[in-house]
Order: C-alpha cells, then structure tokens, then sequence
C-alpha cells in the first residue's frame, strides 16, 4: 500500500440550482470528505490508497462504500456501525465565490471510530501515513485513534503527512490550535494553508510561518497560498513554486485534497520537492474547475495535459 489515510466521509447534498438553499427544491447525490478525497486523488493518479473509517449500516453508507471502493480505493478497513448513521452535508452555491458547508455530523458512525480499529500490520505496509485535523476533532475516540495510527507509523517508519485542515466548528479553538501544533510536532510533512498556519502561530512573515512550523520537528512544510500556488521549507532551502491560472472557478471545495494527492503523488513518483509541489498545485487548481468535491480530480494525463495547456496560455 502507497498511503493510508483515516477519516469520515458523508454523503454530499448539493442543490441542482446556484442561490439561497432555502429555494432549494432538487438535490443532487454523492460524496466527500478530505481523507477520502485524498484517496481517490491518489488512485486517480496511479497509486495506492487505503481509507480507514465507519459508516452506519444503511443505504447512504452501502452507497458510498459502493462508489469509493469503485474509484479503486481500499476500503478493506472501513467498518460497519449498527446504530450510528452516516452523516450528511449541503453545499450551498449562492454564486463561484460564496459557498457555504453545512454538515450533519453530530453522532455519526465515523464519529464512533476508535484506536481498536487501527490494524498495526496494516499501517506498517504503508509507505505514507495521511492524518487530517479534521479526525481528530470529531470525538475522543477519533482523536486516540488517530494518535494510535501515528505511534504506530513511528514505529514502523512510515513517513506521516499532516494536514490541517481546520474546521473551526467541530471544537474549540484554544483545543484546536492545541492538537494542530501537536500533531504538527509529530509530522514528518506539514501541509498547511497560510490562513491555518497564522491561525496556529498568529500573523507573521510568511518565512516566519514556514520556520516556526519547520522548527517543530517536520522536515518539509508546504504551505498553500491560494491562485498563487505554495512555498516550501527544509533545513537547507525555501522557495515559491507559482500556481496555475484557471479561467474559471466553479468550486473550491476539495482543492486542498486535490493538493495533497497531487503532492504525495509526486514524492511516490520520484519528483523532486518543487516538481511534487508543482503538480500539488495543478492537481488543486483542476479541483476548482468541476462542480462536486472528487468529480474534478484528474489521471496523471489530465495533469500533464493542464499544464501544458498552461504553458501554452503564458507563451501567448
């Protein structure tokens, strides 16, 4: 297994019309979550991934299953939750550049995942091991969970990616600014927003930021700076790689993810730090051109054919 990755995924309610959802009448169906989304960014480019998490023993749950497992990712962990449902959130679109998340989480069956759930044989075959901070402020026994994942991981030298990922409603920001750092302390790479890393630290120069994180313990922070594409750190160098133009955005949601798949991807194959960060940025900025969280997670060939487009559009 390339990557493994443990995190609630919830069924994706998204009205058929833009504007106020209270006009709402037509839904549409399918699914998101960041790990998940990670997972199949992955599979879609080529590799391995594995997905740990619960779903309520319904049709919702039966569904996603059905869809994730179809998109090439394992889901031989993911458990089965008798009581609990699988959770659910809206997206509302009012216009490209003002949409809000609503979620129906509370309780869910993935809220319910606990460190018994972690397989040690199966984090031990992992070359990477992909923790979100969205996890761990789900419920108590989320969070030991992913802890258990990551001692486990140390164990085995497995490399651990962490991304933030800050969801300010799920806890309390004196509680989250708390397991963010922490988690960022036990990381080997830190994939952070410039808005969550100001968020952990406070404003300050973005180097400043890079090296606060970087002095924690990771030995690469990659930090995401939006249409402008993202900045590196390590020990010995920094650098800016620029991001890509898109014509036109139709949905930001799942960039992120798209980033972290494409960034990862990179590492697996070989690149080196900026040509994995350069393609973290075209995987992300492709994200932003579909309508749905996964619909717009490109192959290996999207990319290339992305970015060659992009490269044409500058010499223009």
């Amino acid at each position: 297994m390339d990557v493994v990755t443990i995190g609630e995924t919830m069924v994706l309610l998204t009205p058929i019309n833009n504007g106020p959802m209270r006009y709402a009448g037509q839904f549409t169906r399918s699914f998101g979550g960041s790990e998940s989304n990670f997972c199949i960014g992955l599979t879609r480019l080529g590799h391995q991934a594995g997905w740990i998490s619960r779903v309520g023993d319904d049709e919702f749950g039966r569904a996603m299953l059905s869809f994730i497992r179809g998109e090439g990712v394992d889901v031989s962990q993911v458990t089965i939750d008798n009581e609990a449902q699988t959770g659910v959130f809206f997206k509302e679109i009012k216009t490209e550049r003002d949409i809000s998340v609503f979620y129906y989480r509370k309780d869910s069956a993935a809220s319910k995942i606990t460190e018994s759930m972690i397989d040690e044989e199966y984090i031990k075959r992992a070359k990477y091991l992909h923790v979100s901070g969205i996890t761990p402020a789900l419920s108590e026994s989320c969070y030991k969970a992913v802890y258990r994942a990551i001692d486990l991981a140390k164990k085995h030298g497995v490399t651990i990616v962490f991304d933030p990922n800050l969801r300010r409603k799920l806890w309390s920001e004196e509680r989250a600014r708390e397991v963010l750092i922490d988690l960022c302390q036990k990381a080997d790479i830190v994939l952070p927003g410039i808005s969550e890393a100001e968020f952990m630290f406070g404003k300050m120069e973005l180097e400043e930021l890079g090296t606060k994180i970087l002095s924690l313990g990771p030995k690469l922070v990659v930090m995401k700076v939006g249409e402008k594409g993202a900045y590196y750190f390590t020990s010995k160098k920094s650098e800016h790689v620029p991001g890509f133009v898109v014509p036109h955005v139709v949905d930001p949601v799942g960039a992120g993810d798209g980033f972290a798949a494409g960034f990862v991807s990179g590492l697996l194959d070989g690149l080196s730090t900026k040509e994995a960060v350069s393609r973290a940025c075209a995987v992300g900025a492709t994200v932003t051109m579909y309508r749905g969280d996964v619909e717009g997670l490109p192959s290996l060939k999207d990319v290339q054919k992305f970015v060659s487009q992009s490269s044409e559009d500058v010499v223009r």
